[in-house]
């Protein structure tokens, strides 16, 4: 397997969190097999998470913003991980998504048209899930909302695909070997990255 170019982003704001060792987990791995790899921790990243004035008026990106969209611009491969939280991700990766993912970058719309082209096209990601719900119960009675979310309305959108998601579920009662069976799971998706 060629060696990659991969951007990292850990959406839990708190590093030390199990979403924390996963990334770290993945980084070493990754490097070990010979892929290059950037990372960014939002919780240690100075930047307004909050898009205020939608896509009408120019809002000046924050070094940290610049540095992962240059980032985004260089990478073959995008790997995500997060906890869920209330079905969905962390306000801080929502905003930097917000923030990053812009007209013009990520997307662009067709003048006259519902259509947009996908200015990110050519890469994939991988994403890491962590939540205290039940893997099944996630997927059966609410359907996933933080997977399409991910994956269709932003990733995808952005034409960012194919897509793959690794969920760990529940994290909260998890004993310690269930987590470094988790940890391993992450270890070999990164020495290989396809």
């Amino acid at each position: 397997m060629p060696a990659k170019r991969i951007a990292l982003i850990l959406g839990h704001p708190d590093r030390t969190s199990f979403c924390g060792a996963i990334a770290d987990t993945y980084v070493q791995n990754a490097q070990a097999a010979g892929h290059e790899v950037r990372s960014f921790y939002l919780g240690e990243l100075d930047f307004d998470p909050i898009l205020r004035h939608g896509y009408r008026q120019r809002q000046t990106l924050e070094p940290a913003l610049e540095q992962i969209q240059q980032a985004l611009s260089w990478a073959e491969h995008l790997v995500l991980v997060y906890p869920v939280w209330w079905g969905s991700m962390p306000a801080l990766l929502k905003g930097l998504f917000d923030r990053v993912l812009l007209p013009g970058f990520a997307f662009k719309y067709r003048q006259n048209s519902s259509l947009w082209d996908k200015l990110l096209a050519g890469r994939s990601a991988q994403a890491f899930l962590t939540m205290d719900t039940p893997a099944w119960y996630f997927r059966w009675i609410y359907k996933m909302p933080a997977h399409h979310q991910l994956k269709k309305t932003i990733l995808e959108f952005c034409g960012i695909k194919p897509v793959r998601i690794n969920t760990f579920a529940p994290v909260r009662y998890a004993s310690e070997q269930q987590r470094q069976r988790w940890l391993q799971h992450v270890a070999k998706i990164a020495s290989s990255t396809l």
